[in-house]
């Protein structure tokens, strides 16, 4: 298969020593927002797809024949009809079935993957194209389908379309590149510099940065990070070997393929473990897992959801995002029915217990297009309490970040009886050249 040639000559860019600084995690309300008001989504479309992906789609399936591959966040009869607007309930046997809602919903999102078949093929494409291998596993691209947009049955719905560019290896593990698009090998970072002017290849890129309200950086971090800016820009789709290990070179091209990674997905985030995994697989150098810790004004850290998500600062202006592909307009459509039944399982709980504090519902926060219209400072005040008492200074190394080089972030582990989220990575120390 023709490949990217390799750089004939080293690039000269001083190693430079390093100086302690400490880089700190600021909680950032509007991208936890973001991640949060996905609670549930991942279960809830892993579920939709098992009622309505088969052909023809079953009228109602048994409780007991979803999926065990579906992560509810607690019993799955508890899960549906706290989501009575998507899915009715038989009972004996206990049945589920798509409501009339769901399936118009799951027609107009086949509508938006078939209209955006092409597109969802080159990124794929571009996603293999960061790998020095040209090949990544198939079940790691089955892991990151909904961050790509792809439908569920990608190897039969889509693959199959696109002979020159994928093709599966003979024991149908990998997922394996036919052709090397040069025309595609332009960085999300490269395109924006060219659509805003003068960039040739090869030029210093500055990444874009923001910061929550009230972050400060240590002023050597920021001497340090003024120079970095500076250095050349790598993109993500040349070889990189050649350039020296931990150096600050080799870190911003670290940064540009971490960069890329994200640009790919259709909301601008990722889960950090899958992030890591699909990093590992990329073959990015070691302790890379350190350089998101490191750029808070490049990649936000949310730990909502009892999990870790890494988002693309820059895609959003506050909870919203920039750009919506397609498939995020029917995402937030699916988040909009979901709050229905949430809206309507409170009324009927309301009504039930007729309380001294009245009916009390859960909010629909999603327009009638499916998007956000709260309030800029709208956000949930439960969530800000569940925060409260974090402390952003200290913590444990958590399991993950064990294995890393000396000087690895730490993660905070709860103390009994608080909410059990990760408490937040905050000592990524930047070793700054002297």
């Amino acid at each position: 298969m023709p490949l990217l040639p390799r750089r004939p000559a080293a690039l000269y860019v001083p190693v430079r020593g390093l100086l302690e600084a400490r880089v700190p995690w600021g909680r950032d309300r509007a991208l936890d927002h973001v991640v949060e008001r996905e609670r549930h989504l991942v279960p809830f479309l892993l579920t939709k797809d098992a009622l309505l992906t088969a052909a023809p789609p079953p009228h109602a399936v048994p409780l007991h024949a979803l999926p065990s591959s579906i992560p509810f966040p607690f019993r799955p009869l508890r899960f549906l009809r706290l989501y009575g607007s998507a899915f009715e309930l038989s009972p004996h046997p206990v049945a589920v079935s798509p409501t009339h809602r769901l399936a118009a919903l799951h027609l107009d999102e086949a509508q938006a993957i078939d209209s955006t078949r092409a597109d969802a093929a080159d990124r794929l494409l571009r996603l293999l194209m960061l790998a020095p291998s040209r090949a990544l596993p198939l079940h790691l691209v089955a892991r990151i389908r909904l961050d790509l947009g792809l439908p569920s049955d990608f190897p039969r719905s889509l693959l199959p379309h696109y002979p020159d560019y994928f093709a599966l290896s003979s024991d149908g593990r990998l997922l394996e590149l036919v052709c090397y698009r040069k025309d595609l090998a332009v960085s999300d970072v490269q395109s924006y510099a060219q659509r805003t002017g003068g960039y040739k290849v090869g030029d210093p890129i500055a990444f874009q940065l923001s910061f929550p309200r009230g972050f400060e950086l240590d002023k050597n971090v920021r001497k340090w990070l003024d120079e970095w800016q500076r250095l050349p820009y790598i993109s993500p789709y040349e070889d990189g070997s050649h350039l020296a290990p931990r150096s600050d070179i080799t870190e911003k091209r670290t940064v540009a393929v971490l960069h890329e990674v994200l640009s790919l997905t259709v909301g601008k985030k990722m889960e950090k473990e899958v992030l890591v995994k699909l990093g590992e697989a990329l073959r990015l150098p070691p302790g890379f897992r350190k350089v998101i810790a490191r750029h808070p004004g490049i990649f936000y850290l949310s730990h909502k959801l009892r999990t870790q998500t890494v988002v693309l600062r820059e895609a959003y202006r506050r909870h919203m995002l920039m750009i919506k592909h397609p498939i995020m307009g029917v995402r937030y459509q699916y988040l909009h029915l979901m709050h229905m039944g949430k809206e309507e399982a409170g009324k009927a709980k309301g009504k039930e217990r007729k309380t001294m504090r009245g009916e009390q519902t859960i909010g629909d926060e999603y327009g009638a297009d499916g998007e956000n219209d709260e309030d800029e400072d709208g956000y949930d005040d439960e969530e800000d309490e569940e925060d409260e008492g974090e402390n952003v200074e200290a913590g444990v190394a958590s399991e993950d970040e064990e294995s890393d080089d000396e000087g690895a972030e730490n993660i905070g582990h709860p103390a009994d009886g608080e909410t059990g989220e990760p408490q937040p990575e905050t000592s990524g120390r930047i070793q700054v050249a002297n």
